[in-house]
């Protein structure tokens, strides 16, 4: 039997990803996601509209259920271009959830669970990184900040005084291309290939060739390179108290961070980085943070 909470205690938090939803109840006073509640399901992001609600719904009816309450609050952290406020799906050109252009996803959602739209907060999942790491994470120190999460693609962020806004920098111009094309992990298993003629499944692989392969050296040290001149530019547009990256890349952090640092000391930028331990799990908190008090709201940059 279920039992009725303050939704205000409980917020579902939720991570929508190219190839899979993660959901967890966040305790909003604790600062915790209820470790028992956590649920994650595939999701075929080429189904239809319908399809890929059901099965959003599903992770979210299994979630709740495990914590034997009622579906209450949920915040979703939801890739882009979307209209977040009003819920409409803008997503287009990328081969996932095409299905949803031009469709409220939060209207959607809200009538197959039965609840009030009101009951879903819809934020840009890089904002969400941000959001977690300053609700429960990394970032719970500091006011003005940067975040980004290096994975598949880069995910930009800045806090100002508690405001949390998408940077959008993903397609900035950078070297001969846009920041993602050096920035994600396309790049390395391009690099890879140019330097070797062998494909490379993933960044993990690479790291685990570090120590006995120079050319994996070579293509960490360039990644580097790429980063600091990132965060330089950056940081002297937001003047950030810190740094903090997450995303898969971010697991190999101890390949390439030193030597971002080191470059960015060079630039005269002491600006500290910390890597995320909420990691995965920093976009649901951060969606589910959003509805707290202390959280002001994540906006996307226009």
């Amino acid at each position: 039997m279920q039992k009725t909470i303050n939704n205000n205690q409980y917020v579902l938090g939720i991570d929508i990803g190219g190839s899979h939803i993660t959901a967890a109840l966040l305790d909003m006073q604790q600062r915790n996601i209820l470790k028992n509640t956590y649920t994650r399901e595939r999701v075929d992001s080429h189904a239809s509209a319908e399809q890929i609600t059901c099965t959003w719904c599903g992770a979210i009816r299994t979630a709740y259920k495990k914590a034997g309450i009622e579906i209450g609050n949920l915040g979703i952290a939801m890739p882009g271009p979307f209209d977040y406020d009003n819920g409409i799906s803008y997503i287009a050109g990328n081969d996932k959830y095409a299905a949803f252009y031009g469709l409220n996803v939060k209207d959607m959602l809200a009538s197959e669970l039965q609840i009030d739209r009101n009951q879903i907060l819809m934020s840009n999942d890089a904002s969400c990184f941000l959001a977690g790491e300053v609700f429960a994470g990394e970032a719970r120190a500091y006011q003005n900040l940067i975040g980004i999460t290096l994975g598949t693609g880069l995910g930009s962020a800045v806090c100002t005084e508690g405001k949390i806004t998408d940077a959008n920098l993903w397609c900035s111009p950078f070297l001969n291309g846009i920041a993602e094309d050096y920035l994600s992990t396309r790049w390395f298993l391009k690099r890879y290939y140019e330097l070797t003629g062998l494909n490379i499944l993933n960044v993990r692989e690479l790291t685990l060739l570090y120590d006995e392969n120079q050319t994996v050296r070579k293509i960490f040290t360039e990644f580097s390179y790429n980063l600091g001149l990132f965060l330089r530019d950056f940081q002297q547009d937001y003047a950030a108290e810190a740094i903090v990256i997450g995303g898969n890349i971010a697991n190999a952090s101890s390949r390439f961070v030193p030597n971002v640092v080191k470059y960015l000391e060079s630039q005269g930028i002491s600006t500290p980085i910390h890597i995320s331990k909420l990691n995965e799990d920093a976009a649901l908190v951060g969606a589910a943070g959003c509805w707290a008090v202390g959280i002001n709201q994540v906006t996307e940059k226009n």
